[in-house]
């Protein structure tokens, strides 16, 4: 056997062969465990073990600093503490109403035994679904502040693996395609990963409630990824004493479809801050996004602006009619003229452009019960977008705004940050600690004013919607802009990959439903029509866009009446079959109603799919709307637009077989039939 094969089969001594194990906690069902070891140098690992099999093996922790010797080696365990909890608590919108957090802490208290005799804490949250951990660094004297150059943290996969990646630190941020190759392939990573063994575990590794720190990416050496802060001026992280890290997070299921419905990154987090929400409405949305991507209209001023007052009030009518709350408008704003990826400090987010009437379009927009959403570009000028944010939030306050979708476009390390007017300006990463700072700023001036943030560009999610829950979407993805322009176009694997890679952070605004299938110069969508309506349930977000062009939507009148009909908030949400890259089924209950939601989707081979309706009400019958891929669909070609609409009456405890194409996919309604 390789020293890999004997590492996985738990016959091969780990690197700290003569550590001794202090302490260890297990989960609530007993099925995980964690031991923490320091060797004979003071060097603290932590490893994992699942059934008692290993998953991660012993793994360092410690820093590196700046203003510092590192923090690593001479380390002792002075105390140690253990608690169990277990409460219930409710989102108030998201993929499941209410989330049960039940789990087993230990804290364990290093102590340095020469030196400077510097301390920190190690905790671990080891729930049923999964492992966090982080550090807690209290105040003292040899360590006021911490200049943090390297996070010492590790996780030594213990198995062979395949996983699903993109890219860190490249210049187009987290919109990537995703890379599935062999553990041993991988590169410097963003999180999450997704991890699948040999054996069939599936892992998740990535992080919870960054605030204050700069976002981790993970790099491999062997079977080990290593923690690598984003950088930053001057170095990625400083903290003063005391301080908290992120938790470092580990999801473990049986099944892709568990590590989907794992609450492990929410219940990391602090809980809601905010108060209450109930101004936000999870909603659906239209606007003139996709003919900017097609480039039909311009976001600047001309012959071919999109934010005019004539082509606005078209799409508040075409909300109302259909029953969208929402209408987004970009290029509203002055600034767009001219090179504006190059220069955001142009920018006015306090008035409108001369040919877009704000004030008028907003009381029309409420007249029909519509709302319009805003828009903040940055063109990543952020420290002169921060000089405006009370000024901007109180223009969409009194204009019945309580949605902005904010933007970051540049490329990736190219943040200006200005800390003074006439200063400097200095460059900042996107997942930096400066713009974890700048992303909680905008969430509490937006919240002061009643308005929920939808962030393109962004920072990675970390669950921080718990905390703050009007952070409610963002992108932090290749999305289906791509579609419209790129070359290739997103591959029909992409989406199902989404689901399980990205989507394990949070929320997205993919902004689906293009039925035209179509992207500029007669680019194809690869997917099908049913494909397309299967996206609004499986990629989750509680706002969601009809993205496509009213003249679009009017051609395909049958699909589009699931767009209309589809909720975007949850009661509860059920993967039923799945695997990574390949294709997913996901049902969903509405919040408050007693109608569910099933969305399947297709990579690009065809396969049938048989679906337990476990998930519907013992008791009733209902009328299942099926819109799914008609005889001979496939995702290239006049194939992609087959499409059969028809009605079946099922119950719990039936099972539907659903043929998905190439590509392809199924969208589904549940609703009750009277008895």
């Amino acid at each position: 056997m390789t020293s890999r094969a004997l590492l996985a089969a738990g016959l091969l001594l780990s690197p700290l062969a003569h550590a001794e194990t202090v302490t260890s906690v297990t989960s609530p069902d007993g099925r995980l465990k964690v031991e923490l070891d320091l060797d004979g140098d003071g060097r603290l690992a932590y490893r994992v073990q699942r059934d008692g099999k290993p998953v991660i093996a012993d793994s360092h922790l410690g820093f590196v600093f700046r203003n510092g010797r590192q923090l690593l080696r001479n380390l002792t365990l002075e105390k140690q503490a253990a608690r169990s909890f277990d409460n219930t608590w409710e989102q108030p919108w998201g993929e499941r109403r209410y989330v049960r957090e039940h789990y087993n802490e230990l804290r364990a208290s290093l102590i340095e035994k020469n030196h400077d005799h510097r301390r920190f804490d190690v905790v671990f949250r080891v729930f049923d679904d999964g492992v966090g951990f982080r550090y807690d660094v209290p105040a003292q004297p040899a360590l006021r502040e911490a200049q943090i150059v390297q996070e010492l943290t590790e996780f030594a996969v213990a198995r062979p693996a395949t996983a699903w990646w993109i890219p860190a630190l490249q210049w187009n941020r987290e919109e990537y395609l995703y890379h599935r190759t062999p553990l041993a392939e991988v590169g410097i990573a963003q999180t999450p990963i997704t991890l699948r063994t040999d054996d069939g575990l599936h892992l998740s590794l990535h992080e919870a409630a960054l605030v204050d720190y700069a976002g981790m990416n993970l790099m491999r050496e062997g079977n080990v990824l290593r923690a690598a802060l984003t950088p930053g001026s001057p170095t990625p992280v400083v903290r003063a004493t005391p301080f908290v890290t992120p938790w470092r997070t580990i999801a473990i299921s049986d099944s892709a479809g568990g590590l989907v419905e794992s609450n492990l990154i929410l219940n990391l987090n602090e809980p809601n801050k905010l108060g209450d929400v109930s101004w936000f409405t999870p909603a659906k949305y239209v606007g003139v996004w996709w003919s900017l991507h097609l480039d039909e209209q311009s976001w600047a001023t001309g012959p071919k602006h999109g934010a005019t007052t004539e082509n606005t009030k078209r799409y508040i009518d075409f909300a109302a009619a259909n029953g969208f709350r929402g209408v987004l408008v970009e290029g509203w704003n002055p600034g767009w003229d001219g090179d504006w990826f190059a220069n955001g400090w142009d920018f006015d987010f306090t008035k409108p452009a001369a040919d877009f009437d704000l004030v008028g379009l907003a009381k029309y927009a409420a007249g029909k019960g519509v709302h319009l959403i805003g828009h903040h570009e940055t063109g990543c000028a952020v420290s002169h977008y921060e000089r405006q944010l009370d000024a901007a939030f109180a223009l969409d306050a009194r204009n019945g705004i309580d949605v902005v979708k904010t933007g970051y476009v540049c490329d990736a390390g190219q943040i200006e940050r200005q800390d003074a007017a006439n200063g400097p300006v200095l460059r900042e990463w996107h997942e930096g600690q400066w713009m974890s700072h700048h992303n909680l700023r905008v969430l509490e001036a937006a919240a002061k004013r009643h308005i929920a943030i939808n962030s393109h560009e962004p920072i990675k999610d970390t669950g921080l919607r718990r905390t703050y829950p009007n952070w409610v979407s963002r992108e932090g993805a290749r999305g289906m802009e791509y579609n419209a322009w790129a070359n290739p176009p997103n591959p029909p694997e992409h989406e199902v990959t989404l689901v399980f890679t990205r989507m394990l952070a949070g929320p997205m605004d993919y902004t689906p439903g293009v039925l035209s299938l179509t992207g500029r110069h007669g680019q194809e969508i690869q997917s099908t029509l049913a494909r397309q309506l299967a996206l609004y349930v499986g990629i989750y977000s509680p706002i969601q866009m009809a993205a496509d062009l009213p003249e679009h939507y009017a051609q395909h009148a049958d699909a589009f009446q699931f767009i209309k009909d589809v909720a975007v908030d949850w009661d509860e949400s059920h993967v039923l079959a799945g695997e990574v890259g390949e294709y997913v089924a996901i049902a969903r209950k509405q919040r408050g109603a007693p109608l569910w939601f099933l969305g399947a989707m297709n990579d690009r081979n065809p396969r049938t799919l048989q679906l337990k309706l476990d998930f519907l009400d013992t008791g009733k019958r209902y009328r299942a709307e099926i819109y799914r891929d008609g005889e001979g669909a496939d995702w290239h070609g006049d194939a992609r637009f087959r499409f059969v609409r028809e009605d079946k009456a099922v119950a719990r405890g039936d099972a539907l077989s659903l043929w998905l194409a190439g590509g392809g996919g199924a969208a589904i309604r549940f609703v009750p039939l009277e008895p």
